[in-house]
């Protein structure tokens, strides 16, 4: 079977090895975030709606679980808002019914969690992993673009209201811009609202390949450790720097038939991660992360033009 809402499954570097579940087509989210490595968002909204036939993706996971491979987690996620899909806890209930044996992560902004019954969709999930890059509005306007009906103190009691509900593992992502997000008066906000949201883990990151938008750049190690720094002695959970991992670049290996098929194509002419998505048939977040590596790498070079950012292969 070709799966058209499965991908991978590929060695993450939070996450193991993982397979990733696609529920929304490309590029709907509540927020347009300025570092987003698959671009920007084409479909600001909050309506959460039935994308794709729930019978569709429930037929993928039977035909790629029924011989039980062996997977870390099952991680919803994918180059959109997994939330905004109105059956997820279909999904999540079938997987746990018919494949209990699997650990169900969830990759989300958090931004539609004030929700009650989504709150009570997700529960079974395993670990979910939501993000909080600022708790002041001008800041959340600048890094996240948000929808006009979101606030960031609005996202803040999502994310409380979450810890509430929910009794599993929590790790809060926050994702750190130099000269935005790291000043005193910035970062004592986010340690208010992290203790009142009390997730199990927090993780710092970082830029480590273009983002959305050209003025986003790479917080350097200086920044981090600051961060680091200061949430550590603030905050009564650990805290670490996933960046790092990008850094060094541990997180995955490149299967050899992709990186050649991703050399062939970026020899003959530079393309997009959409670009190489459609020609080689893999999904966005695949692509996303084997472009990742082979940049840490030195095997390719990017350049943004106005279509987004194109990647040619070094000769």
């Amino acid at each position: 079977m070709k799966y058209k809402h499965l991908f991978g499954p590929v060695q993450s570097r939070r996450l193991g090895f993982s397979l990733g579940v696609d529920l929304v087509p490309f590029k709907y989210c509540p927020l347009n975030c300025v570092y987003c490595e698959v671009q920007s968002t084409d479909h600001l909204t909050l309506e959460r709606r039935e994308f794709f036939p729930l019978q569709e993706i429930t037929d993928e996971l039977a035909d790629f679980l029924k011989d039980q491979p062996q997977l870390d987690y099952i991680t919803f996620s994918g180059a959109g808002e997994p939330t905004l899909y109105s059956r997820i806890g279909d999904i999540v209930r079938f997987i746990k019914d018919e494949f209990p044996g699997y650990k169900l992560a969830l990759l989300t902004n958090g931004t539609l969690l004030n929700n009650s019954s989504l709150r009570q969709e997700i529960l079974p999930c395993d670990l979910i992993l939501p993000s909080l890059d600022a708790c002041r509005q001008q800041t959340f306007k600048i890094i996240n673009q948000p929808h006009p009906e979101l606030t960031a103190a609005g996202l803040v009691e999502a994310l409380v209201a979450l810890r509430n509900d929910y009794h599993g593992l929590i790790w809060l992502e926050v994702f750190i811009i130099a000269g935005i997000n790291d000043s005193e008066e910035e970062l004592a906000c986010l340690c208010e609202a992290i203790g009142r949201i009390r997730p199990d883990l927090v993780q710092i990151n970082s830029l480590d390949r273009p983002g959305a938008e050209a003025w986003v750049q790479a917080a350097g190690d200086s920044v981090l450790n600051k961060v680091l720094d200061y949430f550590s002695a603030r905050l009564g959970m650990p805290v670490e720097i996933i960046a790092k991992a990008h850094q060094a670049n541990t997180d995955l290996h490149v299967p050899e038939d992709i990186e050649a098929a991703i050399a062939a194509t970026l020899k003959r002419r530079p393309s997009t991660a959409e670009d190489l998505s459609s020609s080689l048939g893999l999904h966005i977040n695949e692509i996303s992360k084997f472009l990742r590596q082979l940049h840490g790498e030195g095997k390719v070079s990017v350049r943004r033009e106005h279509r987004g950012i194109f990647y040619s292969w070094k000769q």
